[in-house]
């Protein structure tokens, strides 16, 4: 370590000074200047593409800039790598989680670190012992056990579990990279919670989220990136959240969602779901969708609004029950029949479940209906249809990529997001579920989203939207449903929906059917 003086007179604990990175053809950081003061949240905001994720690994160690300096108490350190940097400190919640599915809690929370015995062996007792107090944080002492496989917890859980591994680690500077995105808002309020004892302890946080709403209520003070490039620092109390996005999107977005223009009508009732119960998931889900409506499906996690969803589309088919569209009754036995039939399903998981990341552009865009691009009913793909058809909805859909061809791994997450719905845009479907369309995307690849999402409803199809953001269901939304424990417990239209109406119905304290 080398002293550079004295910067800690604005009670600054971390400084990065002048980080540039550059990956071949690509500036990632471009000069980028950041400081963090001790017991301080920094909320890092901007678009996807911008930055924030090449600056988080330059903390973290897992990347080294090409210029500038890290400089933490006044010391400035070169990070070899990510056990350096934790050396030193530094702790991530990566967005990804990180977490071995095969393993237990307490050796998934206390990897590398579990306490030693007098034999060498893992003191078992001690181990579950500490992992029950650090379960405590979050209230889950009582409800997870410590010795129990990490990959039969929920997701939401497994973040709890992700966020644990760090805290536990004594860390000066705890970095949180999209941490609520599977979290209810019970465990989001739990982990602000914890987050604001951090800081009375003196822990610094720098705080990564799409949902601007949080970085009001929970950050001190907010940089913005946009193109690798350092736009603003603000104290948070001195901005509002139409600024923040006009600093993030360098242009003005008077209503990020849309509205559906006066002279545009919803049209009849043309699907129907009647008493679908999946055993264990759902229970006599009844419910009908008019054409060009946005049907929006609320709920805390767990209430079975995806299983529903996937159930409807054929991937889970349920035990009993009926799905109707255009008065014709529907197989559910698998997403083959769904597609068959124009029902499509753009699942909440796109790196998982829904895009192929190795393959191009392209290649994802026809991959529902290769049929329709087969050469003169052959099994061969005709390249020229194809290659069309890909770049049309690239144009349609705004997709920053340098080609068709380009690896969708590659891409942005709001670009991934993108190509994932043009997938299903391609089919032309009748209906289409979207299941947390907007998860992990910036605020600029959102108002892209609702906006064709909108422009699909206008042509006519009807669209649900399975979405744990409160404000995206209520801002997207014409009718709202609100399923509890996997029924159906409130119906409210938009123009009575309100935030504390919903939450009540989802939290099964009132109802409006």
């Amino acid at each position: 370590m080398k002293k550079v003086g004295n910067i800690l007179s604005d009670n600054i604990y971390l400084e990065l000074r002048n980080i540039t990175k550059t990956f071949p053809g690509v500036k990632a950081l471009d000069n980028v200047s950041f400081d963090l003061r001790k017991g301080e949240v920094h909320a890092l905001c901007g678009e996807n593409g911008a930055g924030k994720s090449t600056l988080i690994h330059v903390l973290g160690g897992v990347y080294a800039p090409n210029a500038g300096q890290i400089i933490i108490n006044g010391e400035e350190v070169k990070f070899e790598s990510p056990l350096y940097a934790a050396r030193c400190g530094v702790a991530v919640v990566y967005q990804e989680l990180s977490l071995v599915s095969n393993l237990s809690v307490a050796e998934n929370i206390f990897a590398n670190r579990q306490p030693i015995g007098k034999l060498g062996m893992i003191n078992r007792k001690k181990l579950y012992a500490d992992t029950k107090e650090a379960l405590k944080l979050f209230g889950l002492e009582n409800d997870i056990d410590p010795s129990v496989r990490v990959g039969d917890l929920s997701v939401a859980n497994q973040q709890v579990i992700e966020i644990l591994k760090s805290m536990t680690n004594n860390p000066k500077i705890l970095v949180f990279d999209e941490p609520t995105s599977s979290l209810t808002s019970v465990e989001k309020d739990e982990l602000f919670t914890n987050i604001k004892k951090l800081k009375g302890m003196g822990i610094s946080c720098i705080y990564i989220s799409h949902h601007l709403n949080e970085i009001f209520e929970i950050a001190d003070r907010v940089t913005v990136l946009r193109d690798g490039k350092h736009v603003t620092t603000q104290n948070v109390k001195d901005v509002d959240e139409d600024k923040l996005i006009t600093y993030m999107v360098g242009r003005e977005i008077s209503n990020i969602y849309g509205r559906r223009e006066a002279d545009e009508k919803i049209g009849d009732v043309y699907f129907e779901v009647k008493n679908l119960s999946l055993k264990g998931k759902f229970k006599d889900i009844s419910f009908s969708l008019r054409r060009g409506e946005i049907l929006g499906i609320s709920g805390l996690v767990g209430a079975g609004r995806t299983e529903m969803g996937m159930s409807i589309f054929g991937v889970m088919p349920p035990d009993s029950g009926e799905v109707w569209l255009e008065g014709k009754k529907q197989k559910l036995s698998s997403p083959f029949d769904a597609i068959e039939n124009k029902i499509a399903y753009l699942t909440e998981d796109r790196k998982v479940q829904g895009l192929f990341l190795n393959m191009s552009v392209r290649d994802n865009y026809i991959a529902p209906d290769t049929f329709k691009y087969a050469k003169n009913g052959l099994r061969f793909i005709n390249n020229k249809d194809a290659d069309n058809a890909a770049e049309e909805a690239v144009q349609k859909l705004k997709i920053a990529t340098p080609s068709i061809m380009q690896k969708v791994n590659n891409l942005s997450g709001g670009n991934q997001q993108k190509v994932l719905l043009s997938m299903w845009m391609g089919i032309n479907p009748k209906v289409l579920i979207v299941d947390e369309p907007t998860r992990g995307v910036d605020v600029g690849a959102k108002n892209d989203i609702y906006r064709l999402l909108r422009n699909m409803a206008k042509q006519g199809i009807g669209i649900i939207v399975i979405s744990s953001d409160l404000m995206e269901v209520l801002g997207i939304s014409d009718r709202i449903l609100v399923m509890k424990e996997g029924q159906i417990v409130g119906e409210v239209n938009c123009d009575e929906a309100t935030e504390e109406k919903v939450v009540s119905m989802a939290a099964g304290v009132g109802t409006a059917l």
